[in-house]
């Protein structure tokens, strides 16, 4: 079973599908999330970054990150990272008061897939996959997926289906046949109780 690697979203945010009639990519395209912003921490310009990668310490080998501020990309030079609970504390170069860091408040950061954890044989990102037509294995259109939920035991596929309806598939070797980056589409069995 292929690796999914991270770099998604944060909670019930969801990613709308990349357009993959377009054979260009686009600069947000050739990025990827690793984490948002949730809050300031103190008063010196620290921040709550609740991450997105499935790497937690790819933090500590971070030199910089870009700030999606919704009109522009920001790059942040990394000068600290701890760790708290769940959450990454971080501080950048030039944010040295609360105020100067926490209109950022509930934005990205992100990286470049030059910058991204190197993915080995096998593995892809998830935003990679997102909009791809999920077929079974007697090749039945089931629908195209929309969302990938992580579950600590397995991840599920969130397939929305031709008629609106949203199907949950397990990412388990039983279920999750093939996906094909080539092909651009998943395979999958359907066990007994999914529909």
């Amino acid at each position: 079973m292929p690796a999914l690697f991270g770099f998604w979203p944060f909670l019930a945010y969801r990613i709308r599908a990349l357009d993959r009639s377009r054979p260009e990519r686009t600069i947000m395209e050739d990025m990827l999330r690793v984490g948002v912003i949730s809050s300031t921490h103190g008063i010196r310009g620290e921040v709550k970054v609740y991450p997105t990668t499935d790497d937690i310490e790819r933090f500590d080998r971070l030199k910089e990150v870009m700030l999606d501020t919704g009109k522009a990309l920001i790059p942040l030079r990394i000068a600290g990272v701890k760790y708290f609970r769940q959450f990454v504390i971080l501080k950048f170069e030039g944010y040295d008061t609360i105020e100067s860091i926490e209109k950022y408040k509930g934005r990205d950061l992100l990286v470049s897939r030059e910058n991204a954890v190197p993915l080995a044989e096998g593995e892809f990102y998830i935003c990679d996959i997102i909009g791809f037509p999920v077929v079974s294995t007697q090749e039945e259109e089931l629908g195209v997926l929309e969302d990938v939920i992580s579950t600590g035991a397995n991840d599920v596929f969130v397939v929305r289906t031709p008629d609106g309806k949203e199907l949950l598939l397990p990412y388990i070797d039983e279920c999750i046949r093939e996906i094909s980056l080539d092909k651009k589409r998943i395979t999958a069995f359907l066990m007994p109780g999914l529909r």
